[in-house]
């Protein structure tokens, strides 16, 4: 029996694309930026957190979804020949163990948003939940996706908004948490990339850009960082907010840091005691503007004197009483 006849190459022998590694370090320099912003405005650097902007969330969204796409492309990458169950379960027990330590972490540094199912959460179970899509036809895993994109709009379940459900994101409220990415509909960006994963790289290993390897010290850098991103993600963001901590300390919180939300609860207040919404915003700005030119506005956490209190409301009555009787004069 001849026994030193060539044999396939096994599934671990597939050769890694660099470009993957590489897009994976521009999500993860996408990522390291949108964290600082969220940094600036969470120590008052900025006049207001630009993160939670709508424009802000945007962008989170777009990080995460790319983020979650690669995870399909990396599923297919590692098991598209068969299952390899021993790498499978070390990578699930790392992503396993560092959504543990974010959890613990933001516990305790913010217990009433602490991250109880975020990002890392999402691509743990999405590991798991993904692997019968490597085998089944694309087009299933296409279906798949689609419906789990559209489950969240048709979906509507009051049993669905408790607390131990919220892992699915099916139901009708928000949970309050620093970083919230649930199976519904994000599983359908995991699917996506294990859609991808099948139809791209036999093309896309013969292309230039599939070929493409790191030559200069940039790409190089990307591409380490592309294969240790799990590493990057847990180290970056307690790196970012101790330097921008220090930072403020030596500068001092922006003098603008709140102001809109000021102005926001003045309105939401005002209108709520009987007040003209127009007539609340003009004073919110008054208000806030008098406020600031007597340095009398607090959102930096210094207290105020029994003297200054009166002096901030006596204020604030004065603009919105101005304002009211200007509307009430006769013309």
């Amino acid at each position: 029996m001849q026994t030193d006849a060539p044999r396939p190459a096994p599934a671990a022998a597939q050769r890694r694309l660099p470009i993957i590694d590489a897009v994976r370090a521009a999500a993860l320099l996408a990522m390291a930026s949108y964290h600082t912003l969220w940094d600036l405005g969470y120590v008052r650097l900025t006049a207001e957190n630009y993160a939670l902007t709508p424009a802000g969330h945007r962008a989170a969204e777009a990080i995460a979804g790319t983020f979650l796409t690669l995870v399909g492309v990396g599923l297919v990458l590692m098991n598209g020949r068969g299952l390899r169950l021993r790498p499978t379960l070390m990578r699930l027990a790392r992503i396993g163990g560092a959504a543990l330590l974010v959890t613990l972490g933001t516990w305790l540094a913010f217990p009433d948003a602490y991250v109880f199912f975020g990002i890392l959460h999402c691509i743990a179970v999405a590991s798991v939940l993904g692997l019968p899509f490597l085998f089944l036809p694309v087009p299933v895993t296409a279906l798949a996706a689609a419906a789990i994109f559209a489950a969240p709009l048709l979906v509507h379940a009051p049993v669905l908004d408790a607390p131990i459900l919220y892992f699915l994101g099916l139901g009708a409220g928000t949970p309050r948490t620093n970083d919230y990415v649930p199976l519904f509909p994000w599983f359908g960006f995991v699917l996506t990339g294990i859609v991808l994963g099948r139809l791209g790289p036999p093309l896309l290993a013969q292309s230039r850009v599939g070929a493409w390897t790191p030559r200069s010290a940039l790409g190089r850098v990307a591409t380490f960082a592309g294969r240790h991103s799990l590493v990057v993600y847990l180290v970056h963001q307690p790196v970012l907010l101790g330097l921008i901590t220090g930072l403020v300390t030596l500068t001092g919180p922006n003098p603008l840091a709140g102001l809109r939300a000021f102005r926001a609860d003045y309105v939401r207040i005002c209108t709520r005691t009987g007040g003209e919404p127009p007539l609340c915003r003009i004073a919110a700005r008054c208000t806030s503007d008098a406020l600031l030119k007597e340095d009398l506005f607090r959102e930096d956490g210094r207290p105020f004197s029994p003297q200054e209190r009166l002096r901030a409301q006596a204020l604030s009555q004065g603009c919105y009483g101005a304002l009211e009787a200007a509307s009430q004069a006769p013309r």
